[in-house]
């Protein structure tokens, strides 16, 4: 990497509306408010018509983007991002990325937007894609992702997965949590009507449900195919989710908010997960993200890549995470749709279930920084 005095910070904020409205367990999300940042190396001229991963097509000092988009109850506030924002602007500056890294340690999203720079500075350096850079595997050119059903009434929650089907998604994960059990067992079963049994189906319910709700629930799925039942308890409950693993269900509980609340020590020691869900801005970045997903791996417990609704930045970043885990199962990454506006033009695109990974150096994103 180069000297301190090369390379140079700079962030901006940003708000982007969805779509419409998203009903969870957690309340309703409206938009998603962060920060877009940029990272310059003065001294690396990429020296091949192309500044960094995009923007405009004429030679220039290499490029790194990251993004900061902090969610209530996963990472710090915004106003807490943008002053640890301004902290690694200024360590960058006199101390260098270690160091810039560390002094935003504790403030995830920050994290998440400067390990994502450096990062994709970095790959853009080395000219090899992000995913390629994380996991120094092979090529891959698809990972399997997975639609996501809002909640809604039953014809709305089947209107939703036929739709989801048509264009070529064949695992649908459903929001569950905010309905009762009975009503949420019943979504579930006109779902599988509704497409059969050739389609993985998933449901989520974001803590929402006591033990007897989710024995309950468990097994209602178990006869309706439902491969993986995510948080179904609160993020304490580690003992209750170990319990539900213990009845044998034949469906796979995943820890999502127990993660955090846990570690994976103690959830792999408790036996309490099958599957642990992996947020990038939640943990502090796609390295970090990276390191645990190993750690899953080797203890026999699967990781699986989803975002906190970000914009196509962060989200890029998590599409190269998750090509850079082996044999990784469908994720959570078919989220740009929920946005009414993004930070730019999309690179992934989405074919039959699975998200193309872009192969271009570093992360792949373009025409994020155009200047107002």
């Amino acid at each position: 990497m180069s000297s301190t005095e090369d390379l140079s910070l700079e962030y901006r904020s940003f708000s982007l509306d969805l779509a419409e409205p998203l009903e969870t367990a957690d309340g309703t999300i409206d938009s998603r408010d962060g920060f877009l940042v940029r990272l310059v190396d003065e001294s690396d001229d990429v020296g091949d018509g192309v500044v960094g991963v995009g923007d405009e097509p004429t030679a220039g000092p290499a490029v790194g983007y990251g993004e900061a988009t902090p969610l209530q109850g996963w990472t710090e506030s915004l106003d807490a991002c943008e002053r640890a924002l301004e902290r690694a602007r200024d360590a960058l500056q006199t101390d260098g990325p270690i160091e810039a890294l560390e002094t935003v340690d504790r403030q995830v999203a920050a994290r998440h937007a400067l390990a994502l720079a450096l990062a994709d500075l970095q790959a853009t350096r080395e000219s090899t894609p992000l995913y390629r850079y994380l996991g120094q595997g092979p090529m891959v050119g698809r990972v399997p992702v997975n639609a996501t059903i809002s909640d809604g009434t039953p014809a709305e929650t089947v209107r939703k997965a036929r739709e989801a089907v048509d264009r070529g998604f064949d695992c649908c994960k459903l929001k569950v949590g905010i309905r009762s059990v009975e009503a949420d067992i019943e979504r579930v079963r006109r779902v599988r009507e509704a497409v059969g049994s050739s389609v993985e189906l998933r449901a989520d319910a974001n803590e929402a449900w006591t033990y007897e709700e989710a024995e309950s629930a468990l097994e209602a799925f178990t006869d309706l195919g439902v491969s993986i039942l995510e948080q179904p308890l609160p993020a304490g409950a580690l003992e209750g989710h170990a319990d539900l693993r213990e009845l044998n269900s034949g469906v796979s509980i995943a820890l999502d908010e127990g993660l955090l609340e846990h570690g994976v020590d103690s959830i792999c020691e408790a036996d309490a997960a099958d599957v642990v869900v992996l947020k990038p801005m939640a943990l502090g970045g796609i390295d970090v993200a990276r390191k645990v997903a190993a750690w899953l791996t080797e203890l026999d417990v699967t990781p699986l890549v989803t975002t906190t609704i970000d914009g196509v930045v962060a989200r890029t970043g998590a599409v190269h995470l998750a090509a850079a885990i082996p044999d990784v199962p469908a994720c959570g990454l078919a989220t740009g749709e929920l946005l009414a506006a993004d930070l730019g033009r999309d690179p992934v695109l989405l074919e039959k279930g699975s998200a193309v990974v872009p192969q271009a150096k570093g992360l792949g994103v373009s025409d994020v920084w155009s200047e107002r």
